[in-house]
């Protein structure tokens, strides 16, 4: 038997969801039937499925030890291959500038690569790591939780990922993003000189999860969802015939602003997905130029009322390709 004390980070969330977290090798349909059985108790008595978890209450699971993972220690995190760039910092959140060619989690993107020392090379281990090495994260006192990113980046892109330090936290930017209650706006250079200065373009996005490609279309067709992207050209460089452009995101698709310039004829720069980028990676542009350089927070959520109206950016010296555009 096991014993569980739930604690801040753990209240909140129903009891099938701890035990997913804690008992990370229990099926599902066990874990129902633990519940069921009385296997599986709250403060001595019998729980339910979606029963709401409070501080201070004890869950007691009678299961193997076969379906529980050996608790982390904060010496794994002694090293990590991931030098973080840190845009803010306060006790509940961390804005973080991942560089192009970082991959956020193992597993992404098609990466099967799951071994610890590709783990040692993500994001979320360096994130963790530098938590660890503050004080503010000890593995062995959590039962349910760890430090997590609220939003992804593609490994090629650069830009401000979020990282919440507390599970109230991450709740709150969750909501938030899936509100639109937050302000992302992107920096991108592409080929060709775009006909209107500006535009918001509305299209449907059709995802091929074989290839990880999407198709940008006109019409609505079974599976395609609405995308729509704003952009606003702020320099051009004639002689190279390319666009620096701001984007905004009114939805949130996979290579969404990459597949929609690509579509209406300007290819982003350094990308080989969309685009011909041979002679970019003469030129040394070996990434797409495509960068989350703000971030603004506009939610009513709670948890982020201190941070309402402010914008974090950047060091665009850190932007590999505005050199186009000196």
């Amino acid at each position: 038997m096991r014993s569980f004390t739930v604690n801040a980070n753990d209240s909140g969330q129903r009891l099938d969801k701890f035990v997913t977290k804690t008992a990370k090798g229990l099926p599902t349909s066990k874990m129902y039937k633990f519940i069921r059985k009385k296997n599986i108790k709250v403060n001595g008595k019998r729980a339910e499925i979606n029963q709401k978890l409070a501080v201070g209450d004890v869950v007691e699971m009678y299961i193997p030890d076969e379906f529980f993972s050996e608790v982390t220690s904060n010496e794994e995190y002694e090293r990590a291959d991931v030098q973080l760039n840190v845009v803010y910092e306060d006790e509940n959140i961390l804005l973080v500038d991942k560089k192009p060619g970082i991959l956020v989690h193992t597993g992404d993107e098609g990466d099967k690569n799951r071994t610890e020392e590709a783990e040692r090379t993500t994001l979320i281990f360096a994130i963790k790591a530098y938590l660890v090495s503050k004080g503010e994260y000890d593995p062995a006192n959590e039962n349910s939780f760890a430090p997590a990113l609220c939003n992804r980046i593609d490994r090629n892109t650069g830009g401000i990922v979020i990282a919440a330090k507390n599970a109230p936290t991450l709740r709150a930017v969750n909501e938030a993003i899936k509100k639109r209650e937050l302000g992302k706006f992107y920096l991108c250079a592409v080929h060709g000189i775009p006909e209107k200065k500006e535009a918001t373009l509305k299209h449907y996005h059709l995802k091929h999860h074989k290839t990880n490609t999407v198709r940008v279309l006109n019409m609505q067709v079974p599976g395609s969802k609405e995308m729509i992207t704003s952009y606003r050209t702020l320099k051009v460089n004639h002689r190279r015939d390319m666009a620096l452009l701001e984007v905004t995101l009114l939805t949130g698709r996979t290579h969404q602003i990459r597949a929609h310039m690509a579509s209406i004829g300007h290819s982003l720069v350094g990308d080989g997905k969309y685009g011909i980028n041979a002679s970019d990676r003469r030129l040394g542009y070996k990434y797409q130029a495509l960068y989350s350089y703000k971030l603004r927070f506009d939610s009513d959520e709670e948890e982020l009322l201190y941070l309402k109206g402010r914008e974090f950016e950047v060091d665009k010296k850190e932007i590999f390709f505005l050199e186009l555009f000196k």
